[in-house]
């Protein structure tokens, strides 16, 4: 049985500099016909019990009040969700009565996209929420009792200081969120930062710095009470998001709307991207499948490796044995080469980064490669 389920608002009432997800402004959009499309996909769904249910963008909170109530309404007659109901959000459409509509319908998680604390950071992200946003929404939020949220927050930003960081950690210290996701930012092709930097307008730091500020945010975060379980993600205990769990460990998932993507039995399947092109499919064919890939299983154990090592608690030997056959048998010399090199460690039947080896996670996901 598949546990999670994945749905995507690909609209934004603002584009960020930083962003490379699918997504388009919301003005002039076919809002309401996406809906409808996007309803019908997941009416297509049999599986009606889902463990965890993540709703993402784009921005979900884009949509207004009466759209909310919609889709809501229709996920929640169709499905059964029994753990995690998880809704993307920016602080500044994060209105009360936008608010009132996910308690109602039972969303019992949030993730808030805060980036920084820092407003001059804020606009050079092309953010469209301001510092204030930040408390209002979380204001809103313990009003009605929805206090189990995440913070999600990037380093590493052009003209970012070490002060940012420490700002960043005493408002976290303050506010107590839940969970923290705190993310290096990526230059991605195709954003307006990448076409900065190529022009020589906008500079990054170089990775020594990156390095010595990631390892600034997991000590301050631990200090705080917010243990690292995954490359980028801190929580306290209890709280680890349960949906995204899922990706990591490599189990099954679906993804519905343009864009998304899911993996059922051994497949990863990507749905057409373009919203008009989508809603279009959807109509004539009831088809939003754009490509489908199925993995084999020299595929499958490689993203086994590459997921699972995120996780600080590692690769879970014995099920990858029980899914694969022994880890000894497949990767055998890359552990030992790995191990050697202080990259890896295994404990209690698990295989993980060191601290070294997040630092150079990406080489050493690459060694998991076969040939």
């Amino acid at each position: 049985m598949t546990e999670s389920l994945y749905i995507h608002i690909p609209f934004c009432n603002r584009i960020c500099t930083y962003c490379d997800f699918n997504k388009v402004l919301i003005k002039n959009q076919p809002v309401d016909q996406y809906l409808d499309a996007l309803i019908a996909e997941l009416e297509g769904i049999e599986q009606t019990n889902f463990r965890t249910v993540f709703v993402g963008g784009g921005t979900p909170t884009a949509l207004t009040e009466a759209q909310l109530d919609r889709l809501l309404t229709v996920i929640n007659n169709r499905f059964d969700i029994t753990e995690e109901f998880t809704f993307e959000a920016n602080p500044d459409e994060l209105t009360p009565g936008k608010l009132d509509v996910l308690n109602t319908h039972g969303v019992n998680r949030v993730s808030l996209g805060v980036q920084t604390f820092n407003e001059d950071l804020l606009k050079v992200l092309g953010r469209s929420h301001g510092y204030r946003d930040i408390f209002n929404a979380i204001d809103h939020m313990e009003k009605i009792g929805l206090n189990n949220y995440s913070l999600d927050l990037m380093y590493n930003l052009p003209g970012e200081t070490m002060d940012d960081l420490d700002d960043s950690l005493s408002h976290i210290a303050s506010l107590k969120p839940k969970h923290v996701s705190w993310y290096s930012l990526i230059i991605e092709p195709h954003t307006v930062f990448y076409n900065q930097i190529k022009k020589g307008k906008m500079t990054v730091d170089d990775d020594d710095v990156e390095a010595r500020k990631y390892l600034y945010v997991i000590d301050g975060l631990d200090a705080l009470g917010y243990p690292q379980y995954e490359i980028s993600n801190f929580s306290m205990p209890q709280y680890e998001s349960e949906h995204n769990k899922t990706y990591w460990k490599n189990e099954p998932y679906y993804g519905v709307g343009a864009g998304s993507h899911g993996y059922i039995d051994g497949t990863r399947y990507y749905n057409i991207k373009p919203v008009n092109h989508y809603i279009e499919a959807m109509r004539e064919s009831g088809n939003v499948v754009k490509e489908k890939i199925i993995l084999e299983k020299k595929a499958q154990m490689e993203e086994e490796m590459f997921l699972g090592l995120r996780m600080n608690k590692g690769v879970d030997m014995a099920r990858f044995g029980q899914k694969y056959g022994p880890i000894e048998d497949v990767y055998g010399e890359v552990l030992a080469r790995q191990i050697a090199a202080g990259h890896l460690e295994q404990h209690s039947g698990y295989v993980s980064l060191t601290q070294k080896g997040r630092l150079v996670g990406n080489t050493v996901f690459m060694d998991f490669l076969l040939d």
